[in-house]
């Protein structure tokens, strides 16, 4: 065999695996071969994640006036009426006219209620709110919830704005009843870039919320129910 022969013979030893492994037959979907002569199994479509959303809310509009603008509230007097009711109580009061969006937690909430500029408290009703956070409502961005201490019935003036979905706040699948979880109770549907504004502050110590009080303080001129 001449050295041409010898030659061509290796060439075609070498190329012979990768040759073999561009012929083989096609995977199906599973990771098994597809049959012989047959066209591969389709893909499987990756499974669509839709965003989660709230129901519509029925009930009263609210305008809160500040000092970086205005944010239209929805409320929900359906699924949580009771929080509502002691709402509109205090707003009927102008209990939060000349307050202040006292706490803000970049990402998370923005919260307002009982403080004013200067971080001095204003007097509440005595009890609580009976907690109503299993009301199919979560805690998504633009939300709006009463704020609670440990106890869960003892919600009064302070609520946030979700400033991103925050449902490990919500009811807990697990509660049969309503002990777990902040009432969710309307819903920013216009000025969620006032929202947003007031989310991205610098804060500082200069509150009830040691290290989450805007250092320039955001004024609640007034909070008015809609007609």
């Amino acid at each position: 065999m001449d050295k041409l022969t010898l030659a061509l013979a290796f060439a075609l030893l070498i190329a012979t695996p990768a040759l073999a492994q561009e012929q083989a037959p096609p995977a199906a979907a599973n990771g098994a071969p597809a049959p012989e002569g047959q066209p591969p199994a389709a893909p499987v479509p990756e499974a669509v994640t839709q965003a989660p959303s709230n129901p519509p809310m029925t009930g009263p509009r609210l305008m809160i006036s500040t000092s970086m603008g205005d944010i239209t509230l929805q409320l929900d007097s359906v699924r949580a009426p009771k929080s509502v009711a002691n709402v509109l109580r205090y707003v009927r009061e102008k209990h939060y006219d000349n307050t202040a969006f006292y706490r803000v937690a970049h990402g998370f909430v923005i919260q307002m209620g009982s403080f004013d500029a200067n971080g001095k408290g204003r007097g509440i009703h005595p009890g609580g709110v009976p907690l109503e956070a299993n009301n199919g409502l979560s805690n998504l961005r633009g939300t709006v919830a009463l704020g609670r201490a440990e106890t869960p019935d003892s919600a009064t003036a302070e609520f946030y704005i979700n400033l991103a979905d925050n449902t490990p706040l919500d009811h807990k699948a697990d509660d049969p009843g309503n002990t777990t979880g902040y009432a969710v109770f309307g819903q920013v549907i216009s000025g969620m870039e006032v929202v947003d504004a007031i989310g991205q502050v610098p804060t500082g110590d200069n509150g009830p919320m040691p290290g989450q009080a805007p250092v320039t303080p955001i004024i609640v001129k007034k909070v008015a129910l809609l007609k």
